[in-house]
């Protein structure tokens, strides 16, 4: 049994009587609740970090099929499925190794896998591939992680094309989805490409007197120990700054100038209050003004060091010397607020993210790549954001609310999902864990989804954008229900949302989350949310990954 904090006790007590009920009652479905809709795929291709990844490279879907007694459609009997069911997004596709290894067996199976691939890891681990259309790989080879194995099939006895995944730990089956999660590879969904073997091209040190570095590891530390100062923090984010393109214009003529200490000091100020690389704002600094050396008015009438447009800077500037008023011509109000542009302008949606931010303040391709020519000789860096590129939402024309005729979850789900989060309570919060007894807010939150086969994003600002497309709707403050979701700003500044957890008990606002490294995970208050800069509260449609297979 896990171990509570004293401090949580009370809190935990009395919203664990009876939870049941409130669900059941709270969370009443429409007429529609046992409608099941397929979710909307969110994001784009990310890289494998670590010693695990997915067993596909394409996107796929998480059946609801996966480890435990499951009903099975051809035998017609409850059986014990020994794995999780997935399927490729189109499929089928190539199915690869999940870690490195050595190929224990591959053939036909006399029982129902089909053909299935096993491969060997370190420390007692096995992974397990079945209901192969092709098998690529022969016994006793070596195998590195991404390495393909075959084909996804429906091989033995299965319904339709999906793969059959099984760990096992010392030959004993385990459930992947935990596992996988615990080994920094959560089965969420995404398009996952092959391992890098180095830095991104373009990511160089910096030239003249920038006088940084733009080392991928030693950015990364930097950027994530100033985020972490204030005690909370997401695993699964950052992404360097890409590379520069062509065409480029001032940038092939004009070298990147010495930056004088007065305007650096207002880039990193400014950048660390929104958690962007400050090499980013030097380098639109550089393309605007020389860094301050142009001080006039352009043709078009953008003012200042970072020369924004008076229509602009009305709705985005800010005070970013703390003189309580917003200047246009005040330095460093006017890289605060471009800074402020960037990230309203999407900059931490992955790397497309960065470019179409660019874009948006200079509507030009040759301004986008001379800003991050300027900005890798200054170091470049690494942006606290989600690497996936979410994108904006698109169902229905929902806008920013999601699409609210989506059927909620049902209250069995809801109970579901409650239920193990709640068995959670007293774990530590460690940023950039998935599990099984230390989480950070939003994988804790992806986790209980995937308990009920639902694939969320990573990170919070993903989750909220993953609603946003079409998977959710966001519903007033005062009329939530348990197992709805709520974001606000914490560690990435006021402008984005960096906190994520589950409403448990409306009547007494009370939360389940993963809230800080002092606090852990336990039963919180949200009564402050209001007191946020961003406060929503989001209901996550009746959806599913996909429908029924077997094995």
């Amino acid at each position: 049994m896990k171990k509570i904090a004293a401090i949580l006790l009370p809190l935990v007590l009395l919203a664990c009587t009876p939870i049941a009920a409130a669900v059941l009652v709270m969370a009443v479905a429409g007429p529609a609740a046992g409608e099941q809709l397929r979710t909307i795929a969110c994001g784009t291709g990310i890289p494998a970090t670590g010693e695990w990844r997915p067993p596909f490279t394409q996107p796929y879907t998480v059946s609801r099929r996966g480890f435990g007694q499951q009903f099975h459609p051809i035998h017609l009997r409850w059986e014990h499925h020994s794995g999780q069911d997935l399927v490729s997004q189109p499929g089928p596709g190539p199915v690869v190794a999940i870690g490195p290894g050595r190929v224990a067996f591959a053939g036909v199976s006399r029982g129902g896998y089909g053909n299935y691939v096993d491969v060997a890891h370190a420390g007692g681990v096995s992974s397990r591939y079945a209901h192969l259309a092709r098998i690529d790989v022969r016994q006793g080879q070596p195998v590195t992680a991404g390495e393909r194995l075959g084909v996804e099939g429906s091989t033995g006895t299965s319904t339709g094309n999906h793969l059959h995944l099984e760990i096992l730990v010392r030959g004993v089956a385990t459930d992947p989805v935990p596992w996988m999660l615990a080994h920094g590879a959560p089965l969420n969904g995404l398009a996952v490409t092959a391992t890098p073997t180095g830095p991104s091209e373009g990511s160089g040190a910096a030239t003249g007197a920038a006088g940084d570095t733009g080392g991928t590891a030693a950015a990364m530390q930097a950027v994530t120990m100033q985020a972490v100062t204030e005690g909370v923090m997401e695993g699964g984010i950052g992404f360097e700054l890409p590379a520069p393109g062509t065409p480029r214009q001032a940038s092939l003529r004009n070298p990147p100038l010495p930056i004088p200490d007065r305007v650096k000091t207002r880039y990193e100020a400014a950048a660390a209050r929104h958690a962007i690389p400050w090499a980013l704002l030097a380098g639109i600094g550089m393309e605007e003004t020389g860094h301050g050396r142009t001080t006039a008015t352009s043709s078009a009438g953008a003012h200042g060091l970072m020369q924004l447009m008076p229509a602009t800077f009305a709705a985005v500037g800010v005070d970013g010397d703390g003189d309580r008023r917003a200047d246009i011509r005040n330095d460093a109000d006017s890289i605060t607020s471009a800074a402020n542009y960037l990230v309203r302008s999407g900059v931490t949606d992955g790397p497309d993210g960065v470019v179409k931010a660019l874009y948006a303040y200079n509507h030009a391709t040759w301004y986008v790549n001379d800003v991050l020519h300027y900005a890798h000789a200054y170091g470049g860096g690494i942006v606290l954001g989600d690497p996936t590129g979410c994108g904006a939402p698109t169902r229905n024309g929902s806008g920013g609310g999601g699409d609210p005729a989506l059927p909620p979850l049902t209250s069995d789900r809801v109970r579901q999902l409650l239920q193990w989060a709640g068995s959670q309570a007293g774990d530590a919060y460690v940023m950039g864990a998935n599990g099984p007894d230390a989480w950070d807010c939003s994988s804790l939150v992806q986790a209980a989804f995937a308990r009920i086969g639902i694939s969320m994003p990573r990170t919070a600002g993903a989750q909220r954008a993953w609603l946003a497309k079409g998977n959710g709707f966001r519903v007033p403050p005062g009329t939530e229900r348990p197992g709805d979701v709520i974001f606000w700003d914490s560690y990435l500044g006021p402008s984005r949302i960096g906190h994520v957890m589950l409403v448990w008990d409306p009547a007494t606002r009370t939360t389940i989350e993963a809230r800080s490294r002092s606090l852990g995970v336990g039963h919180f208050s949200y009564a402050a949310g209001p007191s946020h800069h961003i406060y929503e509260i989001w209901r996550v449609g009746n959806m599913a990954d996909q429908p029924t297979v077997t094995r």
